[in-house]
């Protein structure tokens, strides 16, 4: 079968830093230790020598992870995405360089895209119809996303299911009762810029909705705590009658507990919110958020580790890895009020 570096881990009994220590020569690693992965390794299809010449003679040693442009106030999400790309790269000997894209941050992505900076590339926040990956396309530098566009079978990624997500969601609200449900999505120029969260998430919203036979209403909101409070505020005025919200909006989680509050909405007992949210967003929710925990820092460590393999191997067909963590029941969901009277 074939295998990459956290499988190997795992046969192996070991961490996936200690595989690509052993796999790059750039730090000792037990005779024990090593001879168990080889063991693994000889056992599957799996060819170390081919990454570990990409690891010791890479021109840079450094991998270029390209984030939205600095004006941009990252999500919690994000900023671990950030984190969890650094330390794994670190734990592989490699250095990271960031780079923003988009507005007026193209000539800082051409230069790494052509200036031979980076030995490969992660690129985050993807489109559906993403310039930036048709522009790698033209090359032969190696990328990963986390995120896929419309095309998906054309690049390596890793993703989390977002239709499928809020679908969940939607469910769980349906199975408690609530016939009036919200959707509160990205901002609207995300949602025009062809942002795949956004995007997918709306699709799972509106496919669950009417399978179920409820009423949905969608609500594009900006990514903090101020428009979450507006959106809210808006939802109440113009849909009096909805009593649940799904959200795939984690910044705005602060605004949307808070305007239910100003409004007397007590949760779950009046109104119940469930998300797509990193766990961090989710348990400083009051009360705690039900929620799927994006994990970010697994989803990091993968696009390492297909990076590594990218580098290695650019002609070897993409790997794709979608994730579809469960919903984390907590206390912000309960029966509709209409179904407990």
């Amino acid at each position: 079968m074939a295998m990459n570096i956290g499988e190997i881990a795992r046969l192996s009994g070991v961490s996936r830093s200690t595989v690509s220590y052993a796999l790059s020569g750039k730090r000792p690693v037990s005779d024990e230790t090593r001879q168990r992965i080889e063991k693994v390794i000889r056992d599957s299809d799996y060819r170390p020598n081919a990454a570990a010449r990409a690891l010791k003679e890479g021109r840079t040693r450094t991998l270029g992870l390209v984030i939205p442009p600095a004006g941009a106030s990252l999500t919690h999400i994000q900023l671990e995405f950030v984190a969890g790309v650094v330390e794994a790269a670190a734990q592989a000997d490699l250095d990271v360089l960031l780079s923003s894209s988009g507005g007026n941050h193209e000539r800082s992505f051409e230069r790494l895209v052509s200036g031979g900076r980076v030995d490969g590339l992660i690129l985050m926040e993807i489109r559906l119809h993403d310039l930036r990956v048709d522009r790698l396309g033209r090359t032969t530098v190696p990328f990963v996303g986390i995120g896929r566009t419309a095309n998906p079978d054309a690049m390596c990624w890793v993703d989390v299911d977002y239709a499928a997500l809020i679908a969940r969601c939607v469910h769980h609200l349906a199975d408690l009762g609530h016939r009036q449900i919200a959707l509160i999505n990205r901002s609207a120029e995300l949602i025009a810029a062809g942002y795949g969260p956004g995007l997918r998430g709306r699709q799972g919203f509106v496919d669950s909705v009417a399978e179920r036979g409820v009423t949905g209403v969608e609500l594009a909101c900006a990514d903090d705590a101020g428009a979450g409070q507006a959106t809210v505020e808006r939802l109440l005025r113009e849909h009096p009658e909805v009593t649940a919200i799904a959200t795939l909006n984690e910044a705005a989680l602060p605004g949307i507990q808070h305007a239910l509050a100003e409004a007397g909405r007590s949760v779950p007992a009046d109104f119940s919110v469930a998300g797509v949210a990193a766990r961090r967003w989710a348990e400083e929710f009051r009360p705690a958020l039900t929620s799927a925990d994006v994990p970010a820092a697994e989803m990091a460590t993968r696009a390492v580790e297909l990076l590594i393999e990218r580098i290695a191997a650019p002609q070897s067909p993409p790997r794709h890895l979608l994730l579809a963590p469960p919903i984390s029941l907590r206390s912000s969901t309960a029966p509709a009020p209409a179904a407990r009277a």
